[in-house]
């Protein structure tokens, strides 16, 4: 039995952190990993666009389809000499692996790969389709990757059944949390206007911050729902306020507040736009707004896939996955339009964006076999 050190996913997950693949830059990560799967009968499609690379990865043409999805860029380093080995040099260190994008998301990148080159040559002539979904544009502005292929696919047609996208999910220990939805993420940059004037004359200005304080503390005190059983209840955050000259003797004539919701599926993004300007304008402010959806709430409930990626965990690990839908938002937010049952599973998330990132030695090649595990119980022939 090889030990960790000797692992094939270790060694593809150390060739993948040794590419310094900084958002929204490649660095060669796809052409790898095509390399991989290219003698497995996969047909591989590039759907590069504005400077994103994006790899679309399948292997036969029947339903159900499972697809793996996840992105090969990573968040810059911040300063080099913060790091106890060079971020873009993977080095085994007390038993970890270190390296930007250790946990976030390249050993499950190389997860998927190792879990299907064994599947797929233990079962060469099984059950429906598989699938891989790869971007250099995640961790950035998300405009050109995993959208704009989504997209592709759903105009020609394809759709998902299932797919698990490598976030890394686990809190303490590999195994205990699969998120099985996020919240959505709508964000407004509000400006009210006023007149500009002298402190000691404001009775011929008018301060926009205090005509918009009664409207502020209604909407941060206003209960927008109550959640459900899988989200919590939408949040209302402001997270920037910005007026006046810098005098202290000048009443500023605009105010511009930045804020955000994340809300939770029993609401819309809609509704929480009309219910945000009828408090503005109830309070005769002259404001403007404009607003930015970053993705809408999905939800998968305990279907196939999550019975099936449970059951991997718990034969595979010993661990009891807890389902979740806490955090920000993920890539998984577009495939949910073309795929029913979407969840995200990957390593320990303890370091991510972090110097020294890194992820356990002794967890790699259980992920993989977690992966696999997966892949026997939705498409492997006894499934038939």
């Amino acid at each position: 039995m090889n030990s960790p050190a000797d692992c094939p996913t270790l060694a593809l997950a150390r060739a993948l952190i040794a590419r310094p693949s900084v958002t929204p830059e490649d660095a060669g990560c796809l052409e790898l990993l095509g390399a991989r799967l290219a003698p497995l009968g996969f047909t591989l499609e590039r759907i590069d666009l504005g400077g994103t690379s994006n790899l679309w990865a399948r292997r036969g043409n029947t339903a159900p389809v499972l697809c793996f999805a996840g992105h090969t860029d990573v968040v810059p380093t911040g300063p080099l000499d913060a790091w106890a080995s060079a971020p873009f040099e993977p080095t085994v260190r007390d038993g970890m692996l270190f390296g930007r994008g250790a946990a976030d998301m390249k050993t499950s990148l190389a997860a998927f790969v190792t879990a299907i080159e064994r599947f797929v040559t233990r079962e060469p002539g099984h059950a429906g389709s598989i699938a891989l979904l790869l971007t250099s544009d995640e961790e950035g502005d998300a405009a050109n990757g995993t959208i704009k292929v989504v997209e592709a696919l759903a105009a020609r047609g394809e759709q998902l059944d299932y797919c698990v996208v490598g976030e890394p999910t686990s809190v303490s220990t590999l195994g205990d949390m699969i998120k099985n939805g996020r919240r959505g993420s709508l964000s407004g940059t509000l400006s009210v206007k006023g007149l500009q004037g002298h402190v000691a004359y404001p009775q011929l200005a008018r301060n926009p911050i205090h005509e918009f304080a009664p409207a502020l503390a209604e909407l941060t005190a206003i209960r927008w729902d109550e959640g459900n059983a899988f989200f919590p209840p939408t949040t209302f955050q402001v997270s920037n306020i910005r007026a006046g000259t810098g005098a202290n003797n000048v009443i500023p004539g605009e105010c511009t507040l930045s804020f955000n919701f994340r809300f939770a599926s029993v609401t819309t993004a809609d509704a929480l736009k009309a219910r945000t300007e009828e408090v503005l304008a109830r309070h005769g402010l002259d404001y403007s707004v404009s607003w930015h959806l970053s993705g809408n709430p999905y939800l998968t409930g305990r279907g196939k896939l999550v019975a099936a990626l449970s059951d991997a965990i718990r034969a595979e690990l010993g661990v009891e996955a807890e389902l979740s839908t806490t955090g920000g938002t993920s890539d998984g937010r577009f495939i949910a339009s073309i795929c029913a049952e979407v969840v995200e599973f990957g390593p320990v998330n303890a370091t991510i964006h972090k110097i020294d990132e890194c992820v356990s030695i002794d967890a790699i090649e259980p992920l993989s076999n977690v992966y696999e595990a997966t892949l026997a119980r939705l498409l492997g022939r006894q499934q038939d």
